[in-house]
């Protein structure tokens, strides 16, 4: 006689995740956005900023001087690209490109440009994996470092942590005991969560050191600082704006959209995660840190991973609840399109010369 088979599809109660979604309440979270004057959203962003900054972790990483050092130079002909070194904190050090345009004059409108997942800073700065150069755009990312550039802005184009030259060597794991390796960004993520912190911190951090450094410099205008980022990207340009105000502008391009209906809903990479996070409520309202400052969402009508009509209801929310108490609904632009996930690009670059002027 063969046993009961109980199935999750006539029992939801069986599985794990039904449960703690009964315990998602994001309406109910205690850093929410509740303003309903300019005074009291500028209150609350004085209490949730550092609250979130505490939140995603690693904010007082040991100090060191940045000792900058200049590792080659690229004539591209209407530009000028760089590969600079510099140490953030006391055990990272950070690669980073700078884009710098020679058809403008200093100090230049500057722009973090941030790359997602794939094979790292490479993808957005006209190079192959391999380091050769490449003339056409492919991929999600387009080169959309390259396209800023163009446009007049100096790009500073970082290796984000857990790519490309900065993921972790795991070679001794098959080397000595055959055991499977881990992504640098699943295996980094872990330990970040076990030291109590996150990636998002770990990223966040890297980005405030980066303009810390870069506005030791005499050709960046302080008061002209964007921020531009696709998927993983996106996340890293959402988070670093909702904590450093020196972000004056963002492009936010396939991430911005709600945490339930995607970030929450399918899979994504563990970097994604910040234990605790539901206390600031959703996307929505963590928004609510980079307003009245001007945003441009972009995303594609067939993104499979982060779905248009949740993009669409988060980007209303926030005009409707957050930017209309500053009187600045305009400043929360889309640019909803037809494909996947990928950079568009079609208003982005203009949004941003625009809104640093």
């Amino acid at each position: 006689m063969s046993t009961i088979i109980l199935r999750s599809s006539e029992f939801p109660e069986l599985q794990p995740a039904f449960g703690l979604w009964q315990l998602y309440h994001p309406e109910d979270a205690p850093y929410r956005f509740t303003a309903q004057t300019m005074d009291e959203a500028r209150s609350w962003q004085a209490k949730v900023r550092p609250a979130l900054d505490q939140a995603i972790g690693f904010t007082n990483l040991p100090a060191a001087p940045f000792e900058p050092k200049l590792l080659e130079t690229v004539d591209k002909g209407n530009y000028r690209r760089e590969k600079w070194l510099i140490r953030t904190w006391q055990h990272a050090l950070l690669p980073f490109y700078l884009l710098i345009p020679k058809h403008v004059t200093p100090p230049y409108r500057l722009v973090l440009a941030l790359h997602g997942h794939g094979y790292g800073v490479k993808d957005i700065v006209g190079l192959w994996e391999d380091g050769e150069e490449r003339n056409t755009p492919d991929g999600y990312h387009r080169d959309f470092g390259v396209a800023l550039c163009q446009r007049g802005f100096m790009v500073a184009a970082p290796e984000i942590s857990c790519f490309g030259e900065r993921q972790t060597d795991f070679s001794y794991l098959n080397q000595t005991i055959g055991q499977p390796v881990p992504t640098t960004c699943h295996h980094t993520a872990a330990l970040a969560i076990h030291l109590g912190g996150s990636v998002i911190g770990l990223r966040a951090f890297d980005a405030r050191r980066l303009l810390d450094y870069l506005l030791t410099r005499h050709d960046v205008d302080p008061q002209r600082i964007g921020a531009m980022g696709i998927s993983g990207g996106g996340m890293h340009t959402f988070f670093s704006a909702c904590l450093d105000e020196r972000i004056r502008a963002v492009v936010i391009s396939g991430y911005y959209s709600s945490f339930r209906a995607s970030i929450l809903a399918m899979d994504h990479c563990f970097c994604n995660y910040v234990p605790g996070l539901a206390r600031f409520g959703e996307m929505h309202d963590l928004i609510g840190l980079i307003a009245p400052r001007p945003v441009l969402v972009e995303s594609g009508n067939y993104d499979p991973i982060f779905p248009i009509t949740a993009v669409q209801q988060a980007v209303s929310h926030a005009r409707e609840k957050i930017y209309s108490i500053y009187s600045a609904t305009g400043e929360l632009e889309t640019d909803l399109f037809e494909g996947r996930h990928r950079i568009h690009g079609r208003r982005a670059y203009d949004f941003l010369w625009e809104k640093l002027d």
